[in-house]
C-alpha cells in the first residue's frame, strides 16, 4: 500500500470515473455554478430595472471611494468600451458620476450617488437573501469555508489588467 495521496480530482483504485471530463473539472464547475445561481438573482435585478451590468457596478461600487473604469472592467465582468457606455448612462441617470484623474487624463474614477445607493439599497438585501438561501443547505461552517476558499483562490489567481497587455473579461 502507497501512502501517496493522488492529486485531487484524480480516481483513486475502485472508484467509477465521471461519465464525463467536465462532471469532475474546477473551471467548468465553477462556471456552471455561478452561472445558475446568478441567473435566479439577475430575475430580480432585471425586475428592479437595472442591467446585470448596471447591477454589477453598482454593487462593486457599494463601499468603495471610487474605481477606474479598469477596475470595474474587471469586477463586472465586462469589457471597457462596453462598460465605459454603461457607465455614460449611469450617470446621465443621476446614479453615478465620473472624475477624472488628476495625475492621469485618460482614467475616470466613478463613483456611487446618493440616488445610486437608494436604488441599490433594496437590491442589496434581496442579493443577501439570496445567497443565505444558497448556502443554507451547507450549514454555516461550510458556507463561510466555501466564501474563504474562493476568496483564497482569487488571491492566488489574480485578475488580468489591461496594463499587461491581456484582454478583459467578457
Amino acid at each position: 500500500m502507497s501512502d501517496i495521496t493522488p492529486p485531487l480530482g484524480e480516481p483513486q483504485q475502485g472508484d467509477v470515473p465521471p461519465a464525463r471530463f467536465v462532471d469532475s473539472y474546477l473551471a467548468f464547475l465553477l462556471a456552471q455554478a455561478s452561472s445558475r445561481v446568478s441567473r435566479e438573482f439577475h430575475r430580480e435585478v432585471e425586475a428592479a430595472g437595472l442591467s446585470v451590468t448596471q447591477w454589477r457596478v453598482l454593487a462593486s461600487l457599494e463601499g468603495s471611494t471610487g474605481e477606474t473604469i479598469g477596475v470595474l472592467s474587471q469586477l463586472t465582468l465586462t469589457k471597457q468600451p462596453t462598460l465605459s457606455k454603461v457607465v455614460q448612462r449611469m450617470e446621465a441617470d443621476g446614479i453615478v458620476s465620473r472624475t477624472g484623474v488628476r495625475t492621469d487624463r485618460r482614467q475616470t474614477v466613478v463613483r456611487i450617488t446618493p440616488k445610486g445607493h437608494r436604488l441599490t439599497d433594496a437590491l442589496r438585501e434581496r442579493a443577501i437573501r439570496h445567497q443565505h438561501a444558497v448556502l443554507m443547505p451547507f450549514g454555516e461552517d461550510k458556507a463561510q469555508m466555501l466564501i474563504s476558499m474562493l476568496k483564497d483562490l482569487l488571491a492566488l489567481h489574480p485578475a488580468v489588467t489591461a496594463e499587461d497587455g491581456s484582454e478583459s473579461p467578457d
